[in-house]
């Protein structure tokens, strides 16, 4: 038996009153937070707001959670329509069961119809949530390990992962899926841990490759090293899981789509920086826009309502002798020297 090894927790959800919270759906909440913070402080550098940041948000993440369900739908139908299968659980996400590769396409779809209606640079957002969808997807797997799901197989390595089959977790009978026998006090791959550690050094590495070669790189790059990164990891990394999963030819179906994936995320990198536009360009249409939002277009083009002078001696001069006086101006005082009197 190993004397080093992670434990698991004992419970995925606790109760407050009559609501059952799930720690798998606080996971992702805190994953989002920590997205749409990150992706404030790159999206302003460009000139964009957190507003506009908080309204993709709210687009793109039901259509990423609605997404992501219907690709774990589609590639697992029998949970929810085989002999077995219960049609009822689709809605049951707290369950488990969301699928990466819809969640990104759909939700991408619902960001770029946003940003398409209000003309914010699309390859700008890109870059700027690359990051931090890393660091949402590394926050998110910490759910799997309250779960006790979608580890990996056995192993004696000091880094094992124990699982609790006397508590409560929806995944602690997932033991050995693929039909053998494991015997107690057998350590698994914490798959869930690899997962988040590739992610956090992904996410470091591109912010420093966008500082480094910020000239170099065309608008849309970053996320398609992004995109190359993720499917990296995740194709080694789910080749070790051993929950239930449809094969072909032997190998995983989410391990061809990470492959599958990483070719076209390679293509499109080699494309954007061959027909790609500079970052510097769409940032300053991406000011504009801000302007336009902020102030009204018709006072961006006269340049009336704009903000107030930084100082004094930015202020108008004083009227000149004999020209009109604004109607809110204050009366002059009696006592002003420079108002003439009568002798």
């Amino acid at each position: 038996m190993s004397l080093a090894y992670i434990p698991s927790p004992s419970i995925s959800q606790f109760q407050i009153g009559p609501v059952t919270i799930h720690i798998y759906a606080l996971c992702i909440l805190a994953g989002i937070v920590a997205a749409v913070w990150i992706s404030t402080l790159r999206w302003k550098r460009y000139g964009g707001t957190f507003d506009q940041i908080f309204d993709i948000t709210i687009v793109a993440v039901p259509c990423g959670i609605v997404g992501a369900r219907l690709y774990h739908i589609i590639t697992t139908p029998e949970r929810f329509f085989g002999a077995t299968g219960n049609w009822v659980e689709m809605f049951k996400i707290w369950n488990g069961g969301l699928g990466i590769w819809g969640g990104i396409a759909l939700g991408a779809l619902g960001a770029w119809a946003w940003c398409r209606d209000k003309h914010y640079p699309m390859a700008l957002l890109a870059d700027a949530i690359a990051p931090a969808l890393l660091v949402a997807q590394a926050i998110g797997r910490l759910g799997n390990w309250f779960n006790q799901e979608l580890y990996g197989g056995p192993t004696t390595l000091p880094w094992g992962l124990k699982i609790d089959a006397a508590g409560s977790a929806i995944g602690a009978g997932e033991q050995c899926y693929d039909g053998r026998t494991c015997p107690t006090g057998t350590l698994f791959h914490p798959t869930f841990l690899y997962e988040m550690i590739w992610n956090l050094i992904g996410a470091l590495l591109i912010v420093w490759i966008g500082s480094k070669a910020i000239k170099a790189l065309k608008a849309g790059s970053l996320f398609a090293i992004y995109v190359m990164w993720y499917t990296a990891g995740r194709t080694w990394i789910e080749a070790l899981r051993i929950d239930y999963a449809h094969t072909f030819l032997g190998v995983r179906i989410n391990v061809w789509v990470s492959m599958a994936v990483f070719v076209c995320g390679a293509i499109a990198l080699v494309l954007i920086m061959q027909r790609g536009k500079d970052p510097a360009l769409l940032a300053e249409k991406l000011r504009t826009v801000t302007e336009l939002e902020t102030y009204g277009e018709e006072n961006v083009k006269d340049g009336t309502d704009a903000p107030a002078p930084a100082s004094a001696s930015d202020a108008p001069a004083s009227a000149a002798p004999g020209s009109p006086v604004p109607p809110d101006a204050p009366a002059p005082s009696a006592d002003d020297p420079t108002v003439p009197t009568r002798s």
